[in-house]
């Protein structure tokens, strides 16, 4: 069977989009080897976009789905303008609910967009992890050591490191452990951060289901949330991830408001017989 598939990245997180409809279930199966970086195709993953209802649903390469991307959703939103026709406001439905994009700018293939995050909360019962309340701060202690962190949710579980180095090693050190720790019985996804000013903030994040990565637009926005909770960063902040640079502004709502670029890098028609017998 063949298929169509157009990859694109966002500050270097990147994803396969498959129209529908399409062999989903065929595809998904197949994503370990079609999203391994030396026997496939290489990405982080899968977005099934179906342009009639204007719904995303995402797959990690694991084959999990997850409930939202931030980055997944401006490639969405690239994919529906620069394949779909769709124009400057439309909305995006995801598992995570339902996301308003406003198109900044168009310079083909890359697509400028902002997305409405909605508004991130503090539930630990909403990620959900295994405490009670909205602590402010919960400790955890892994294998790679203990840690303090902040529970949040933007559509989808985040645990947001305080005090550890922001460097790619530590990330990788400590990503796998708080991933699957006992006090997330749906895994989470993890980031380090530093506050670089009021307005600055570097990051570097573990993704679930995916590992080590360049950007994510929900780890952005939920770091962004965790620093405007504590008091660290003003209501615009600049989140710096190794792929690039995403602004999160939080709105009178408490929305969150990300904006940053999507780009479309190629076409690629795929025998799913190859990777079936790889």
């Amino acid at each position: 069977m063949r298929i169509d598939l157009i990859k694109y990245q966002a500050l270097g997180n990147d994803y396969l989009v498959l129209d529908l409809p399409g062999p989903l279930d065929e595809v998904v199966a197949l994503l370990p080897v079609l999203c391994d970086r030396h026997r496939g195709l290489g990405s982080d993953g899968l977005l099934a976009f179906d342009p009639q209802a204007m719904t995303v649903r995402i797959f990690n390469p694991d084959r999990s789905e997850a409930q939202k991307s931030g980055n997944g959703l401006r490639i969405a939103a690239a994919h529906a303008v620069l394949e779909h026709g769709a124009g400057e406001r439309f909305e995006l439905r995801t598992a995570g609910g339902a996301n308003p994009v406003r198109v900044l700018s168009r310079h083909d293939p890359e697509i400028v967009c902002e997305v409405d995050i909605g508004r991130p909360s503090f539930r630990a019962a909403d990620l959900p992890a295994t405490f009670e309340g909205e602590p402010d701060r919960v400790q955890l202690r892994t294998e790679a050591g203990s840690v303090e962190a902040m529970l949040v949710s933007v559509g989808n579980p985040h645990c947001v490191v305080f005090d550890q180095p922001v460097t790619r090693e530590r990330c990788l050190e400590l990503g796998p452990h708080l991933e699957r720790h006992p006090a997330f019985p749906e895994r989470t996804n993890v980031q380090l951060f530093e506050v670089l000013d009021r307005g600055r903030v570097k990051v570097e994040i573990w993704e679930r289901g995916a590992g080590y990565t360049l950007a994510s637009g929900t780890s952005a926005s939920a770091v962004a949330a965790a620093c405007m909770r504590a008091g660290l960063v003003d209501e615009q902040v600049t989140v710096q991830m190794p792929g690039g640079d995403l602004k999160i502004r939080r709105e009178k709502s408490g929305n969150l408001v990300q904006s940053g670029p999507a780009r479309r890098v190629y076409r690629a028609t795929v025998d799913l017989a190859d990777f079936a017998r790889s």
